[in-house]
């Protein structure tokens, strides 16, 4: 068995132990109206409910919100404390964002609002020479009960 097929090996051993485990949350993240312009003129979504405070105060959610795209752009990448986050496994490369099997916006994210993710691994399986595992992602918004976004993220761990 060559050291790429042990450590996939290993890997997959490793990260099977932990299906159903959820990491701790990520640190409260602001969503800002600069960041929402910023998003928007990038993405050429100019939509009022996201860049026109003064408009969307009077709209249907009584305030800007973010574009749910962003929300879901940003979700994996908020920052956490360095003590829990996931070690690279022996002999791993690199890890790709392999896509979505499902994304939900059950709520909107009001700029101003302050959202953090929960992760929590349901699924591994063996692709070649990489590991695909399958996340459950929900994105909270600080003092309200239905989450921003849920989402199945799928990542490949290249060996």
């Amino acid at each position: 068995m060559s050291d790429t097929e042990t450590n996939l090996q290993n890997a997959f051993e490793t990260m099977t132990a932990r299906i159903g485990e959820q990491r701790a949350p990520t640190e409260w993240f602001e969503i800002t109206q600069e960041r929402v312009n910023d998003f928007a003129d990038v993405t050429m979504d100019h939509q009022w409910i996201h860049v026109d405070p003064e408009r969307a105060t009077a709209g249907p959610f009584g305030k800007p919100i973010a574009h749910g795209a962003l929300t879901l752009s940003i979700m994996s990448f908020l920052p956490r404390e360095e003590s829990i986050g996931l070690p690279q496994l022996p002999g791993q490369k690199l890890t790709i964002n392999y896509g979505f099997d499902k994304v939900r916006f059950p709520s909107p994210v009001a700029v101003g609002a302050r959202i953090r993710t929960s992760s929590t691994l349901k699924r591994v399986e063996i692709k070649g020479t990489m590991l695909e595992t399958m996340n459950e992602l929900v994105v909270e918004v600080e003092g309200t009960e239905k989450p921003a976004v849920v989402a199945e993220s799928l990542a490949r761990l290249v060996f």
